[in-house]
């Protein structure tokens, strides 16, 4: 095994996977310790790399795209204080850190596992029930509902509609956006027949935040979404696929009756809009 032990973290690998444990040093991020261990398979990996510095050395680890719910709902806006795929390397342990690079990537080449990217999950994202209060709301979810309830700080464009509660299944989208400078950050949750978005600060199925210490918890909730959420491949694969019936005879209405329940399927999940199912079931149906 090849592990390295820092006051930033500890990171093991055991030729199967890669476990990350946040270290219990004050200059430990919040949202690091909240999250908790991570365990990466192998073929969750695009690739690792350590860089020397002066003072202190990085070890950065790339994730295949669409691997993890959290790197898809914060979009690659995590700082690296918060970034749980990156270790601050002191400079006496700079040789036990290439090791480790050393381990991880013969393993890919020798399991010849690809970069290329993914079409589910391969992290579980955070668990659930989660609540985090920052900004001008607290937000909660417990797998099948999100619940948002606004503090004295919010608009009246919120606090007029009172606490709002969304089902998953009404949730087609969810994203995180960090304070940056003179401008506040946000989580956001994109719901299916909601009107055209509008700014966090007056949407109610949005929390604006304005850069304190728990606003980064508020991208654990963002991922624990994502999580439950069908996959974004899922959906490049039924927009390309809806209006074309699988191969078969005209007469096997078997095949023909099995893809209606599959789109039915797609359509409850929320993979498909109404629009794109009519036309997908009357493609079908004419077939038949």
């Amino acid at each position: 095994m090849a592990e390295i032990l820092q006051k930033d973290g500890t990171w093991a690998f055991d030729g199967d996977a890669l476990r990350l444990t946040p270290g219990r040093d004050k200059g430990v991020s919040l949202l690091r310790g909240t999250l908790g261990e991570l365990v990466l398979p192998l073929e969750a990996l695009a690739g690792i790399s350590f860089e020397r510095g002066r003072r202190a050395g990085r070890l950065r680890l790339r994730l295949r795209d669409g691997a993890d719910p959290l790197l898809l709902a914060t979009g690659g806006r995590l700082a690296e204080p918060h970034d749980p795929y990156r270790l601050v390397v002191e400079p006496d342990r700079y040789g036990v850190a290439e090791y480790l690079v050393d381990e991880v990537r013969t393993a890919l080449t020798l399991d010849r596992v690809p970069a290329d990217p993914v079409d589910a999950y391969l992290l579980p994202g955070p668990a659930v029930p989660l609540s985090v209060a920052a900004g001008d709301g607290k937000v909660s979810f417990d797998g099948e509902r999100v619940q948002l309830e606004w503090n004295w700080k919010a608009e009246e464009a919120k606090t007029s509609v009172g606490t709002r509660t969304l089902a998953l299944a009404d949730v087609v989208g969810v994203e995180w956006w960090p304070s940056l400078r003179l401008q506040n950050g946000f989580l956001r949750f994109t719901v299916r027949g909601a009107p055209a978005k509008v700014p966090p600060k007056y949407d109610p199925n949005a929390v604006e935040l304005w850069g304190f210490r728990k606003d980064p918890l508020m991208a654990l909730v963002a991922a624990a979404v994502q999580a439950r959420l069908p996959h974004p491949a899922a959906a490049v694969r039924a927009e390309q696929a809806p209006l074309v019936a699988p191969a078969a005879d005209d007469g096997d209405h078997d095949v023909l009756l099995r893809r209606l329940r599959e789109l039915g399927d797609l359509h409850r999940s929320g993979v498909l809009t109404d629009e794109e199912f009519t036309r997908a079931k009357r493609a079908v149906l004419d077939r038949m």
